[in-house]
């Protein structure tokens, strides 16, 4: 009896600190905010877009003449260099072409002499004047005739003679071969346009993106920029590069207006490669030792019941000059989106990025013995990055601490991320 009831006074006894544990914390108060701090630093506006990798020159190399493919003395990743035997076309076609035309040529001369001779046996008749104009004047056209043939003769020859050497397919620059069409076996048709066969870059150590900025962003860009990428098969290292040429032939790909930029890339260690990815940023402003602050704050929008009585006198009175409603939009963590984020980006141009335009947005803090009370603080927004914004203002200062969000904000509501967590409503500016 006293085992059993030392069980049921331990049992008792842990049920109780386990109660008076649950209610202590039901009853301490939770932080209803998440807080940053505002930093001084720097903040780089960028424009970022996608592009493609290539040699700067690039040479794609086909046939002129239609045939077999006979041999081929090259293969992916050859280095070649100019004049280079790169194929074989099957030379037997052509081989038995030129001879028809040898044979044709002779066959021509022989006809020109035996016409030479008659027109000469001509001429020492009508000398004797044993013979008549009309028929001197015969030989001569035949003689003339005959010439004509063994000149249309020697053409064709030539032409055939041309065309044998066609299968003999040689390299028109240095280069590493990056693409073959065909292999051995195959038939090439050249009937209306010249079929490439190999795809040579001339030299890989000195390569170019190809991008394509949008209209918004274009007039930011200018010859001589530095820039910087980064490829999908090394994450980790930034590559750098120059604007080199802004091209004047707008391409319009879902209603929105891009022009193409080419920058100019050295590529000495030979990693990046023809055709990869290219994630691009340009830095298109700077500001240097700022005050900043998380997009986030910028963002946030709090019940009206949150704001300190004077912040909602305050809003009370503007809402009624602008003869709208008092009341605040429902509490979010982050309602706006963040200041000159994503540019037309979404309108499926690939390219974006925060924009640098100036402006006013509204930060919150914490308003001391009010349990809690907020009040708004208007700052002058400057240029962002996408996370943080640099600010001008009088009222706050660096390591002062701004509402970022709701520390009760519900997972993947919207705005109910973190810094930097889409969101909708009106922008700061």
């Amino acid at each position: 009896m006293r085992k059993k009831a030392l069980i049921i006074g331990i049992v008792v006894a842990v049920a109780a600190l386990a109660g008076a544990y649950f209610f202590t914390r039901r009853g301490s108060a939770e932080p209803k905010y998440r807080k940053g701090k505002l930093d001084r630093g720097d903040v780089v506006a960028t424009v970022t877009a996608t592009g493609t990798l290539s040699a700067v020159t690039t040479v794609k190399v086909g046939s002129q003449v239609s045939g077999i493919i006979a041999k081929l003395y090259v293969d992916f990743n050859s280095t070649v260099r100019k004049g280079q035997l790169l194929t074989e076309l099957d030379p037997t076609p052509f081989q038995q072409s030129v001879e028809q035309r040898r044979a044709d040529l002779e066959k021509a001369k022989v006809e020109l002499r035996s016409a030479e001779i008659s027109l000469t046996r001509s001429k020492n008749l009508e000398k004797q004047q044993l013979l008549a104009q009309s028929e001197l004047d015969g030989a001569q056209t035949a003689r003339d005739s005959a010439a004509a043939a063994v000149a249309q003769s020697q053409a064709a020859l030539k032409q055939a003679e041309t065309n044998l050497s066609y299968t003999r397919i040689m390299s028109p620059i240095d280069g590493v071969v990056v693409d073959r069409q065909y292999d051995v076996g195959q038939t090439v048709a050249a009937s209306f346009q010249a079929p490439v066969i190999f795809t040579i870059a001339q030299d890989l150590t000195k390569m170019q993106v190809l991008t394509n900025i949008d209209e918004a962003d274009v007039g930011r860009i200018r010859i001589g920029q530095e820039a910087s990428f980064s490829v999908d098969a090394f994450s980790d290292q930034p590559f750098k590069g120059a604007v080199s040429q802004i091209r004047l032939s707008p391409q319009t790909v879902q209603n929105v207006v891009t022009y193409p930029v080419v920058l100019d890339v050295a590529n000495l260690d030979l990693k990046l490669k023809p055709g990869m990815t290219a994630n691009v940023q340009v830095p298109v402003d700077v500001r240097k030792d700022v005050l900043r602050v998380q997009n986030s704050a910028l963002r946030f929008r709090p019940d009206n019941a949150d704001l300190a009585a004077e912040a909602r006198k305050d809003k009370s009175k503007e809402a009624g000059k602008n003869g709208t409603a008092s009341s605040a939009p429902p509490a979010t963590s982050e309602r706006a989106a963040p200041p000159g984020t994503g540019g037309r980006g979404g309108r499926g141009s690939g390219t974006g990025g925060p924009r640098p335009s100036a402006g006013t947005g509204t930060l919150y803090v914490e308003v001391p013995g009010t349990g809690g009370k907020l009040k708004p603080v208007t700052v002058r927004t400057l240029i962002t990055d996408g996370n943080l914004t640099a600010i001008r203002t009088d009222d706050v200062k660096e390591g002062d601490e701004v509402i970022v969000g709701l520390a009760t904000a519900r997972a993947g509501a919207p705005g109910g991320g973190g810094q930097g967590a889409p969101g909708g409503g009106r922008r700061p500016f």
